[in-house]
């Protein structure tokens, strides 16, 4: 959980991939972890089985597989190295949780854009190292590109929406 903001531009790498992280859509927003609820980010099923299995439920299908399970695994390695403690689970639909309820479950939230993502992986220390400082670099410099290039591009959303009005 310590590092999902970090994460979060290699799982989801795309401009696009965060029009699909929206509050109330079926990809969780919120960093926390549940047995049952669809709404954490992490969700460990209370009904196991003969096995466990850990859902992250926010990478989407455009991450590159190698460079996901690499960041995924130096977080968890890094959790258990530093013998964290993951918070207590949040069983409510946290969709429906006030910011205060939220606050106070110390619940925080993903990067809502390709830009806050790349912000957060700049300061995190153990993905930079996960990915190497080749890829690291590389992969920032692209995005970053990509990330301008739509930030200057007119839409055809903005055109239908304003053009005719202003």
């Amino acid at each position: 959980l310590e590092h999902a903001e970090g994460m979060v531009a290699i799982t989801n790498p795309l401009v696009n991939s965060y029009k699909r992280l929206t509050p109330g859509y079926e990809a969780p927003t919120n960093i926390a972890w549940s047995a049952a609820n669809r709404s954490a980010m992490i969700r460990i099923p209370a009904r196991r089985g003969v096995g466990t299995r850990a859902e992250l439920r926010m990478p989407d299908p455009s991450a590159n597989p190698y460079l996901a399970l690499a960041v995924m695994a130096a977080a968890a390695a890094d959790g258990i190295e530093r013998k964290l403690l993951p918070p207590p689970p949040i069983q409510r639909n946290i969709y429906q949780m006030s910011v205060r309820e939220r606050r106070k479950h110390k619940i925080r939230e993903l990067p809502g854009t390709l830009r806050e993502a790349l912000e957060a992986l700049k300061k995190d220390p153990v993905i930079r190292e996960a990915l190497g400082e080749h890829v690291y670099t590389h992969f920032l410099q692209a995005k970053q590109m990509e990330w301008d290039d739509y930030r200057v591009t007119v839409h055809q959303w903005e055109l239908d929406r304003y053009l005719a009005t202003y």
